[in-house]
Order: structure tokens, then C-alpha cells, then sequence
């Protein structure tokens, strides 16, 4: 898994942040969280491809998470785009999209569906996306995304037994039970499992209990943190979080690596930013513009 910064600045972009956008690959699916405004700009310059785009995930209609949608939908109807594009986000999606499609005056041409979710388990091929509603001034969701457990052969057990390469195999990885020389051979005595990797996307919120849940075991929890922590009440009134909040989140939850993001313009540099949430919680990173983070 690997996610890559597209914007990093909170309401009003800089000169070095852009506004918001992750994009997370893993298998063979290509995750945009959120798509502010210059996203399209900012895969070009990542040298990443719009149309490998399988899923939008929305975590909110605010401007700085979805200001980029119209001129990326629009983009991807004019590149052949092939797939179904699956576009998720919390209550009132769909009704925004009606309003965009009317402002803008085009609708997407290609496959797609448009769905709303607020406490779900979507569960796909190869991954399990989670989302969870969170506490801002409009209606908001966090994303969890995971791998699904695989199965691996103990090589040393099936050299020993003898059992050849071949369907045998697949279907003990697909956890079923084989017949081999007269013997039933149960996965558990040839297989182990590896546990998928996990992020854990948390923005525009206060530290409410649904993002302790998203974060829960999380190879990496990428978590907003606007302001230091001697704001904290300004933080609160505007429904966000601070950087010494996302720490203790991530400290609470047994995660493996906090990257903060989603910082007010008014900090130049996140030194400050980062030496808060330091204090609690020292596997932590603050994220720039192109920055990529592999799980």
C-alpha cells in the first residue's frame, strides 16, 4: 500500500500546499481521498495518471475536499476512461452532484454510481473499506481501507509431504481442505496467515470516538491536525483537531505511523506542528505536497 499527498493545506492553498487530496494504491485499485480544488494539476505533476482512479472517496462537501471534482470528472471523460468508477461519500452526495451537474452543465458520460454511506463495511475483492461518521458543521466521514488477510503456503511442510505445484495448493490457500495420497490435509497444517495492511484516512473532525475506531491497528493513520495545540479552542469551534490530538489518537490505538496533514495556512512551517504531537506520540510525520508513504 502506498499513499501519496496531493494537498496538504486547509481552507486557503499556499504557495507550497495544495488543497486536499490523498491518493492510496493498493491491488489494483487507485483510492482519491477527497479532490480539492488543482487536483488534476497535482497528478500531472506526480506523474500519476487520472485514470487509474478506481474509487473517490468524499469525506465532506466542503470546498478544499471537493472543489477539484468537476474539471477531474470531466477530464476523465475525455480520456477513455474504461472502468466503473465508484464514488462514495457521506449523506447528501448524491444531491450535490445534481446541483454540480447543473452549475457545470456536463454529466459523467462513462459507468459509474454514485453512493452514500455513513457506519459502513464495503467489502471488495481485496480490500475491506470502512467508514465511520465523524463530528464536523456539515455531515462528514473517515475511511478506513485494509487489505484482506491472505493465505501462505508453508513450503517446507509441502516439500515434506510431496503435494506438487498446482490447483492442490490454490485450494488450500482459499482455505479448503485437500486429498493427497490418502490423507486429508487440513490449510491450518500447511498455511499461515499474513494480516493486510491497513490506513486509516481522519479529516476535518473533532477527536470523536468513530476516529479512535478508524484508527484502531493502523499500519498508518494519516489524521488532520489545523493547528498546534495552543489553539486548541480555536480548534474546537471550527470542528477540528489538534496536532497533540491526532497523537493521542494514534498512541491509544496502537498504530504504527501518524502522518499529519490538513494544516492551517497560518503556520509557514509545521515545526510546531510536529514537535506538539512528538510530545505524545514519536513515529510521526508532517506531510508535504508529493510526499509518498508506503505500508
Amino acid at each position: 500500500m502506498e499513499a501519496i499527498f496531493l494537498g496538504t493545506s486547509c481552507m486557503v492553498p499556499t504557495k507550497e500546499r495544495n488543497h486536499q487530496g490523498i491518493f492510496i494504491t493498493v491491488k489494483n485499485e487507485g483510492i482519491l481521498v477527497d479532490c480539492g480544488e488543482g487536483i488534476q494539476r497535482q497528478f500531472r505533476v506526480a506523474d500519476i495518471k487520472p485514470t487509474k482512479i478506481t474509487k473517490i472517496l468524499i469525506t465532506h462537501w466542503h470546498g478544499d475536499h471537493v472543489l477539484g471534482l468537476p474539471g477531474l470528472l470531466q477530464t476523465l471523460g475525455s480520456s477513455e476512461y474504461e472502468r466503473e468508477l465508484e464514488i462514495y461519500g457521506p449523506k447528501g452526495t448524491k444531491k450535490a452532484f445534481e446541483y454540480m451537474f447543473k452549475a457545470f452543465s456536463f454529466k459523467i458520460e462513462f459507468p459509474h454510481k454514485i453512493l452514500e454511506i455513513e457506519n459502513d463495511k464495503l467489502d471488495f475483492k481485496d480490500i475491506i473499506i470502512e467508514s465511520k461518521k465523524l463530528e464536523h458543521g456539515v455531515p462528514c466521514i473517515g475511511y478506513s481501507i485494509k487489505e484482506k488477510d491472505t493465505r501462505r503456503i508453508k513450503l517446507p511442510k509441502i516439500k515434506a509431504l510431496g503435494i506438487p505445484q498446482g490447483p492442490l495448493l490454490g485450494k488450500l490457500q482459499d482455505n479448503k481442505s485437500v486429498e493427497w495420497e490418502g490423507k486429508k490435509i487440513d490449510p491450518k497444517e500447511v498455511t499461515y496467515i499474513v494480516q493486510g495492511k491497513k490506513i486509516a484516512v481522519v479529516l476535518d473532525t473533532l477527536p470523536t470516538k468513530s476516529a479512535y475506531t478508524l484508527a484502531k491497528d493502523a499500519d498508518l493513520l494519516i489524521c488532520e491536525s489545523s493547528y498546534a495545540h495552543d489553539l486548541l479552542e480555536k480548534a474546537e469551534n471550527y470542528f477540528h483537531m489538534t496536532a497533540r490530538q491526532a497523537a493521542e489518537i494514534a498512541s491509544q490505538n496502537d498504530v504504527k505511523k501518524l502522518v499529519l496533514t490538513h494544516f492551517s495556512q497560518r503556520y509557514k512551517t509545521p515545526e510546531q506542528i510536529l514537535e506538539d504531537a512528538k510530545m505524545v506520540f514519536e513515529n510521526t510525520l508532517a506531510a508535504h505536497d508529493f510526499m509518498k508513504v508506503k505500508v
